[in-house]
């Protein structure tokens, strides 16, 4: 490998780690918005006694996501699995509303 080469896969391994970097930063302020209204439905569910969870619009949101997941070139389950892991915290927090 010459310097040139060395000097061109510097280059594009800095480019990309800077698109990762954005992306990482695209990601946290997309969940912190998230939670801001996952947040507002805990509310509006305790002050009305409902559910903190509702199992069919859960379903509904897996099988959604899953196709998302498809036509983005993803793997289905890691999305599966990530969706369940913020659904999970969404729920506690509409727990912590009701108490």
């Amino acid at each position: 490998m010459t310097d040139a080469d060395t000097s061109r896969a510097a280059a594009l391994l800095k480019g990309h780690r800077e698109s990762i970097d954005r992306l990482d930063a695209i990601l946290v302020y997309t969940l912190g918005e998230r939670f801001k209204h996952t947040q507002a439905v805990g509310a509006l569910k305790a002050e009305h006694d409902l559910p903190p969870s509702d199992p069919a619009r859960e379903a509904q949101q897996i099988a959604r996501l899953e196709d998302l997941a498809h036509r983005a070139d993803l793997d289905p389950e890691f999305a599966k699995k990530f969706l369940n892991f913020i659904i999970a915290e969404v729920i506690q927090h509409h727990k912590q509303h009701q108490t």
